[in-house]
């Protein structure tokens, strides 16, 4: 599996929204475009896309701009890759969607899609974005978000 650029580059603006001021402070799209190295219009197409799942919020005006709707502890990797991309599957055919596949009627795969999407969905909602925001470690086993602060 591989994130798209966009869904990277939202990534990389949370952690560094989150390692202003906790988050707390207002921040603009062309601050984090230039910190980043992330282009002004994918900036500003993100903080759109950030803001409508609830993941940021944003104030119009002086003293506007946008901060972390929640602590960063409290906001996952799944969370900012599902605010971009929609929902974390593995492929098309999971139970319930209405994907037209040719080898659906003999498929015996296709029931166990979703437990690989839960076990994907799962390892990223394991991942705080107050980790990602952090100096990196050496620790290849993320604690569970529960215990991260």
């Amino acid at each position: 599996m591989r994130l798209s650029s966009l869904a990277d580059y939202a990534v990389v603006m949370m952690s560094a929204a989150a390692r202003h001021c906790g988050g707390a402070a207002r921040l603009n799209a062309t601050l984090l475009a230039e910190e980043t190295g992330v282009p002004l219009p994918t900036a500003q197409k993100l903080v759109s896309r950030l803001s409508s799942a609830g993941l940021i919020e944003s104030a119009r005006g002086t003293g506007g701009g946008f901060r972390l709707a929640r602590p960063a502890a409290a906001i996952s990797l799944a969370d900012i890759v599902e605010a971009v991309e929609g929902p974390i599957q593995m492929t098309s055919c999971v139970e319930g969607s209405r994907h037209e596949c040719g080898l659906e009627g003999n498929c015996l795969v296709r029931p166990h899609w979703g437990i690989v999407n839960e076990a994907v969905r799962g390892a990223l909602a394991g991942v705080s974005l107050a980790r990602l925001s952090r100096a990196p470690i050496h620790d290849p086993i993320p604690a569970p978000l529960s215990e991260q602060v």
